[in-house]
């Protein structure tokens, strides 16, 4: 049996690609008019100027196939390739193609620099020695867009385009990272703001699980030694080591282990301004979850371009 992270995604998904469409063609489609209804192929290449990993096919093949259009891919999904590479073959009438291009394209785009930059920075982990979870955070793309007024004089407005965090986080998975929550319902987080509005980190763990159950991993930010062992002596599943570097962090995740070991059973988490060129010092196997937002945040985008094939001509 084969499994794919494709089967991850939830019935909406094929909705959230009609929504995207929606938004780029919202009226006349000009240039479709141009190009007409001719039978052409188009070839997509992975451009750039570094190895790359392909992520995002099936959100690119659902933009096409609801244009009555045709993909084949050349390449698998988590894939790495070297650029220039023709990646895949996209065949239906030229203004679908068009109409499809550039909603296919930016999905593609950021889907696979996030499973870019994931996987790299996985594999530095994994160079120096660390065995925990590499993970994202809950820092993507809201689903929105600037709508553009008809006169300069009238301000910008804002619409909302569901679902662009999932791609972002589908793109984790195909990086081979954990995607982390991925809203406020699907773990409980409390954070500062929470801690301090409920008096103590004590009282916000008492009542996040009165109303959360037991179905739910807690998970507590902690600024210092003494609030993580109140989140653990409270009952928190994992204690974050919020801005916790260096030798500090090691000592800190060390004697905490070392202090509960038999009595409660948690783990730890370090997050915060974490990137490449830091990771090695946090990549300590004292730590259990390694959290960051460099893999999906201003992430560089790999470069696509969709090619139609004039009759005749090569590509």
């Amino acid at each position: 049996m084969s499994n794919s992270i494709e089967h991850l995604l939830p019935p909406s998904w094929k909705s959230q690609v009609n929504a995207w469409l929606a938004e780029d063609t919202p009226s006349f489609d000009y240039g479709g008019y141009v190009v007409g209804e001719a039978q052409r192929e188009a070839f997509l290449f992975g451009k750039g100027k570094e190895l790359a990993v392909l992520a995002g096919s099936p959100f690119f093949t659902e933009v096409f196939r609801q244009l009555d259009c045709e993909v084949e891919w050349h390449l698998k999904e988590g894939e790495a390739f070297e650029p220039i590479k023709h990646v895949a073959t996209v065949k239906g009438k030229a203004r679908h193609v068009l109409l499809g291009e550039r909603v296919a394209l930016n999905l593609l785009a950021r889907c696979s620099g996030i499973a870019t930059r994931s996987k790299k920075i996985k594999d530095l982990a994994r160079s120096y020695g660390y065995t925990g979870i590499i993970a994202g955070t809950r820092k993507t793309t809201p689903g929105m867009y600037f709508s553009r007024p008809w006169h300069e004089s009238l301000p910008y407005t804002v619409s909302f385009i569901p679902g662009f965090r999932l791609v972002e986080k589908y793109g984790m998975l195909v990086g081979g990272i954990d995607p982390h929550r991925h809203d406020l319902s699907s773990m409980i987080m409390l954070k500062d703001n929470h801690i301090w509005s409920s008096g103590s980190i004590t009282a916000a763990i008492q009542q996040a699980r009165s109303v959360g159950g037991f179905s739910l991993l807690l998970d507590v930010e902690v600024q210092s030694e003494a609030e993580a062992d109140e989140a653990i002596d409270a009952g928190a599943d994992i204690i974050m080591l919020d801005n916790i570097e260096g030798n500090e962090l090691v000592n800190i995740a060390r004697r905490l282990k070392e202090r509960w070991l038999g009595k409660r059973k948690f783990m730890l988490e370090t997050s915060g301004n974490i990137t490449d060129s830091n990771l090695q010092e946090r990549a300590n196997n004292e730590i259990d979850i390694l959290s960051t937002s460099f893999v999906h945040q201003s992430v560089p985008h790999i470069d696509f371009s969709l090619k139609l094939q004039v009759p005749g001509k090569n590509a």
